[in-house]
């Protein structure tokens, strides 16, 4: 019996490897332009905070400083790990590292529990760039949750396809 799996590895030529999307996409226009986002809004964010947001975090009442001091902490940690699954993807694709290293636990992207914490108590009353922030930062840490996602299944079926057979007993 036929399934998929044999179907795809049957139709391939003998010699010519299957694509692995996982490699390919860190080299792709849309991962570069993903990649220059995310590391444009880590310098921004830093920006912000050791500038402008500090005054306007003293500025605040007890609860909006609070409320500023927790989510600019979730604020740096999501976009840490953003950032650094960003680097490790683009290590992947410049040959420094390979895929099932990148997919390992060690380079899993993380704090998923922090990053999709609801808001503190409070958060309405923080000023609007940091709100603009925080808000720029949960859209690009759900693309690169989804992607990341989608790369771990693409490298599973990959790693889990047999090798295309080119014996005499497959014609």
């Amino acid at each position: 019996m036929r399934n998929d799996k044999t179907d795809a590895r049957e139709a391939a030529k003998p010699g010519l490897d299957p694509v692995n999307f996982a490699e390919r996409m860190a080299g792709s226009g849309n991962f570069m332009v993903l990649f220059r986002e995310g590391m444009a809004i880590l310098e921004e964010t830093a920006d912000y905070l050791d500038g402008p947001g500090r005054t306007e975090s003293r500025m605040l009442s007890r609860l909006g400083g609070l409320a500023y001091a927790t989510e600019s902490m979730k604020l740096t940690t999501r976009l840490m790990q953003v950032a650094s699954w960003l680097l490790v993807r683009k290590a992947v694709h410049e040959g420094e590292m390979t895929v099932e290293e990148a997919n390992s636990e060690k380079y899993r992207l993380a704090t998923k529990e922090i990053a999709r914490q609801p808001r503190f108590d409070g958060a309405e009353a923080l000023p609007a760039r940091l709100q603009e922030l925080i808000e720029r930062s949960e859209r690009l840490y759900a693309r690169v949750e989804r992607l990341d996602a989608r790369l771990r299944v693409a490298s599973l079926a990959h790693t889990h396809l047999p090798p295309p057979r080119t014996d005499s007993a497959c014609i």
